[in-house]
């Protein structure tokens, strides 16, 4: 027997316990459920396929509350396919500026020019055409084709695998590539055919209000009696299995704000003029942003000579590292950093993108206008409200 064919017949044994009218009554209850229980949210108000695709994107790996205080003020930025397509990076990533894994913005304005300039500025309805824009992946064209277009494609996020976790008493970690399939393939099953818009919500509403990884809501969940994790373990919340977490490193970043004298202010202040800031490739952490230059201290250096040293790999400009300014403390999902940072005047060399996208020098009312990391924007706010404009 192939693959294939083992993980059907897997499925099949994690389904036995509902039958085919056991499986129609679960469904009839969830759906009842979520037509009389669900959250009041913008993207619930339209089968706009662009409003949907927006609301799907922002929603992967960030919470509905932050999403909310985003989403309508992002519409208004970019109102259709076409807005998105015509903007620039720098435009769409300072309307995504604080929501975080900044790849989704990235992604989203791709397919958007993709769209416009091959799609006639049209979303396809079916899963297969969608998967084949760039910057579409598996989720987002499951995310659209179903909702928007009420295709019937299971759609699986953190919610919906928590939630079919406990159903089927899946003992595996849910992000192991078999479990991820084993559950795609579940989600499949379960979907009643022709309601796939209300079913995918109503799985990851469950998720998120009831079904949650600490202590579910069990007692008051409509479909309690056809979860195998409510039926037979003592505490439901045992599942997902988790994988073990590593330890999360902690770096050290040396940060220069680096003040070109050339562009002399009338205040004075020794710090002051134009500060020379650059532009983080597309194809790293945080890719498309602006930031200070820097980098991480290695082992045995000081500050000032990681800064030394990153600037000129980083733009190949010399600087004078001078008085410290200030120390923000930061943690993204994988590591946590220090950002130790530095007044720098330059020196010498003319600035080139050696270790990064782009340069620029810039006036600091200047860096409200762009894109940095939230750790940036702390030393911005800073910056600013002590530097007066001459």
């Amino acid at each position: 027997m192939n693959l294939a064919g083992k993980r059907k017949k897997k499925s099949r044994k994690n389904i036995r316990h509902l039958t085919p009218g056991r499986l129609r009554v679960l469904q009839s209850r969830l759906l009842y459920w979520y037509k009389t229980q669900r959250r009041d949210l913008p993207w619930r108000r339209t089968r706009e396929p662009y409003r949907i695709w927006v609301s799907e994107v922002m929603l992967q790996q960030t919470q509905t509350a932050k999403v909310l205080a985003y989403y309508d003020r992002f519409l208004a930025r970019f109102p259709d396919v076409a807005a998105l397509a015509k903007a620039s990076q720098d435009e769409v990533l300072k309307a995504w500026e604080g929501l975080g894994y900044y790849a989704r913005a990235r992604n989203l304005h791709r397919a958007a020019k993709f769209v416009c300039e091959n799609l006639k500025g049209r979303l396809p309805r079916d899963y297969d055409k969608l998967i084949k824009i760039p910057g579409i992946g598996p989720y987002t064209a499951a995310a659209v084709s179903s909702i928007a277009f009420n295709r019937d494609q299971a759609v699986v996020d953190s919610n919906v695998e928590r939630v079919l976790c406990r159903w089927f008493l899946i003992k595996t970690p849910p992000k192991a590539a078999p479990t991820k399939k084993l559950l795609l393939e579940l989600a499949q099953r379960v979907l009643p055919l022709g309601k796939a818009r209300h079913w995918n919500q109503a799985l990851m509403e469950l998720g998120a209000r009831l079904c949650t990884p600490r202590q579910p809501k069990c007692h008051i969940c409509a479909v309690m009696r056809y979860c195998r994790a409510f039926l037979e373990l003592d505490d439901p919340a045992r599942l997902p299995v988790k994988r073990q977490r590593q330890e999360t490193p902690h770096h050290q970043i040396a940060i220069g704000l680096i003040w070109n004298p050339d562009f002399p202010s009338k205040e004075r202040k020794k710090y002051r003029g134009k500060l020379l800031i650059d532009q983080r490739r597309n194809d790293g952490l945080l890719g498309g942003l602006w930031e200070f230059p820097g980098g991480k201290i290695e082992t045995g250096e000081t500050p000032a000579q990681a800064l030394r040293r990153e600037i000129q790999e980083e733009l190949g400009v010399n600087v004078e590292v001078g008085d410290y300014y200030m120390s923000v403390e930061h943690a993204y999902t994988h590591l946590r950093v220090t950002l130790q940072v530095y007044h720098c005047l330059y020196q010498n060399g003319e600035p080139q993108a050696l270790g990064c996208q782009n340069w620029r020098w810039v006036e600091p009312a200047e860096l409200t206008q762009l894109a940095f990391p939230n750790a940036n924007r702390k030393i911005i706010d800073r910056l600013l409200n002590e530097v007066v404009e001459p």
